[in-house]
């Protein structure tokens, strides 16, 4: 989803970022280089909807509060670093931090959904980042290699969250909050409207077609 492409040669600072990228262009600030988003793939789209839907679902409907941003929403760590995760969730706790236009500090969760493009970044730069900035728990959700990771900070390191049936990961950042791996690898995806019943617990078991 992110195109290796430098905006400027020298670092770039936060404020500068803001300057030169447009409202509405999806773009990372990484150690002062600027990266654009190329367009997201229809997979990769609706992918990053289904999640968005999951998690401001469920925020809803347990009236736990805060705040779920999706895309396009840039997230200041430090004065060289501005990432935009493809879905994040803040807490009720640090609503506060939130302006119109960025955030200050990393969310309480964010998720990466993983192109070809982005791979390098999600997995190494940004794993590092959100782990430095202190990001509660990190999602990186890979269709293209059908690979999920979910880490957890635990002594200011990642961890790797257990599964809970070989299929659930729990959320600790958003408490009750869980999620099946098998629905993110799933082509096409389940209905999320199902799906999230399932979470609640007023639905049946979602299995996405074979």
């Amino acid at each position: 989803m992110l195109q290796e492409t430098k905006i400027a040669r020298d670092l770039v600072t936060v404020d500068d970022f803001f300057a030169m990228v447009k409202d509405g262009e999806k773009a990372d600030l990484i150690e002062g280089v600027i990266y654009m988003a190329s367009p997201d793939s229809r997979q990769a789209n609706k992918l990053t909807g289904f999640i968005y839907r999951l998690l401001e679902g469920y925020a809803e409907a347990r009236e736990i509060g805060g705040e779920v941003v999706f895309s396009r929403f840039a997230f200041q760590i430090g004065p060289l670093n501005a990432p935009e995760p493809d879905v994040a969730y803040i807490s009720p706790e640090r609503v506060k931090h939130l302006t119109e236009t960025r955030m200050t500090g990393g969310p309480d969760i964010a998720v990466e959904v993983v192109s070809r493009d982005s791979r390098t970044r999600d997995y190494q730069d940004k794993f590092h980042l959100y782990q430095e900035a202190g990001v509660s728990e990190y999602w990186i959700i890979d269709p293209i290699q059908r690979r999920v990771e979910f880490y957890r900070l635990a002594e200011k390191k990642y961890q790797l969250a257990p599964l809970v049936d070989n299929r659930r990961i729990t959320s600790e950042a958003l408490p009750g909050f869980w999620i099946d791996i098998d629905w993110l690898l799933a082509d096409p995806l389940p209905p999320a409207t199902r799906c999230l019943a399932e979470i609640l617990g007023e639905g049946r078991d979602v299995r996405p077609e074979s």
